[in-house]
């Protein structure tokens, strides 16, 4: 079977693009070929499918896509516009659909969250009327950010985000979006979490990557390295971190963040850089001298998220919210220690799993720092919570979950 995965983008560190390339992996190794259609693509794929027009930043996309939630434009210009540009997206989708002889196509996201009005509408368009078999893979609904609270055009999404299509097979990626989306729209969905590779092995421990990178951030080999592995964002939290690393009253101690702002703006850097001038703390912020982890070296930037990780003496993850947490897993794999927030998704379906982390309640406490403390000062302690830690993430958030998933919905599809 050929199958197809369409979304706006397959490009750089967000969440989407990590979990697509883990179910292209699974599916090529299940047999399935792939073929990729997308606004944004890491590196060359000659299989692949760039349409610029799907990408979040296109002009024109971008500015009706913002019309819709702005009660100052005029609603029907509005659905007239995201008419007309999704129907030439549609051409263009039923052209790669007929190239590629694609038979079943897994959307990421793009029925989700609405950044991308006119894409979620054509690929709803155009499952209607091919009757394509699809699943729509759904990391975080549109009821979850405020900024898309009063949309003006309420009718697309309700056509889109996402359709309720009898060839349609919805993922939430959480429990809580699951049963929201049923309350919500009345359509059932399968929860299939973010999900790792556990059963490769660890990469060796290079002592040159942890000293090279300690080199750059200013530091010595024993110096204290706190790493944020998230983009730059309010609600990763990351003045929780900054608060913490103040309080552990370490002056050698410093704070790598490897993520990008601007997704939201960059006045959240500034504060967060404002913050760390205040309590005399070491913020490095270096997403230019990162990248994800390829088959390959980085392509690029000068070291991958894995150096990051296995340089780090401790990850800090206090997001305020998640759709699930793709870093909390590569932290687990890793087996550095790891700080999280109690967000709503953690306390409901990664908690319970019985891990052992340093948990937080949105706040640093005296608690907190002597916990962090008494972790940093116990190779013996670090191991053993490393080795049960990886067991249970292997056993509920591994790729065999998600392979049995795929499997048994590709099948059901295609009865």
């Amino acid at each position: 079977m050929r199958i197809g995965i369409a979304a706006a983008r397959l490009s750089g560190v967000d969440g989407v693009s990590f979990e697509a390339a883990k179910w292209e992996h699974v599916l090529t190794e299940l047999g399935y070929e792939v073929r990729l259609c997308t606004g944004q693509l890491d590196g060359f794929r000659a299989t692949a499918r760039v349409i610029p027009a799907m990408q979040f930043v296109d002009a024109e996309m971008t500015a009706a896509s913002t019309a819709a939630f702005d009660p100052r434009h005029d609603p029907d210009a509005v659905r007239r516009e995201i008419r007309r540009l999704a129907d030439a997206l549609l051409g263009e989708l039923r052209s790669w659909v007929a190239e590629e002889s694609i038979e079943l196509v897994v959307v990421e996201n793009a029925w989700a969250i609405p950044m991308q009005l006119p894409l979620g509408v054509a690929l709803a368009q155009l499952v209607a009327e091919t009757g394509l078999p699809a699943i729509g893979h759904h990391h975080d609904y549109w009821w979850e950010r405020s900024r898309f609270a009063g949309c003006i055009v309420p009718e697309l999404l309700e056509e889109a985000f996402p359709p309720n299509l009898p060839s349609i097979r919805h993922a939430s990626i959480n429990t809580l979006a699951g049963a929201e989306l049923r309350r919500r729209r009345g359509i059932m969905s399968d929860v299939v979490p973010n999900v790792y590779d556990f059963d490769q092995p660890l990469p060796p421990a290079v002592a040159g990557v942890r000293l090279a990178l300690r080199r750059e951030l200013s530091m010595g080999p024993d110096d204290l390295l706190v790493v944020q592995p998230t983009r730059v964002v309010p609600r990763k939290g990351i003045e929780l971190t900054i608060e913490l690393v103040g309080r552990l009253r370490d002056p050698r101690a410093v704070i790598l963040v490897t993520g990008p702002s601007g997704d939201e703006g960059h006045a959240y850097l500034a504060d967060l850089k404002h913050q760390a001038r205040s309590a005399g703390v070491a913020l490095r912020y270096r997403p230019e001298r990162f990248a994800p982890d390829h088959d390959g070296p980085p392509v690029g930037p000068a070291h991958s998220l894995a150096d990051a990780y296995q340089a780090a003496d401790l990850i800090a993850y206090p997001s305020l919210y998640e759709g699930f947490g793709n870093a909390l897993l590569e932290s687990v794999f890793f087996g550095r220690p790891l700080l999280v927030n109690r967000y709503a998704v953690y306390v409901a379906d990664i908690a319970p799993k019985g891990f052992r982390f340093i948990e937080v309640d949105h706040a640093i406490t005296d608690q907190t720092v002597d916990e962090v403390r008494a972790v940093l000062a116990d190779p013996a302690r670090q191991a053993a919570v490393a080795d049960h830690n990886r067991a249970i993430g292997r056993r509920h958030f591994g790729y065999d979950v998600l392979r049995a998933y795929l499997r048994a919905t590709i099948d059901g599809l295609s009865a």
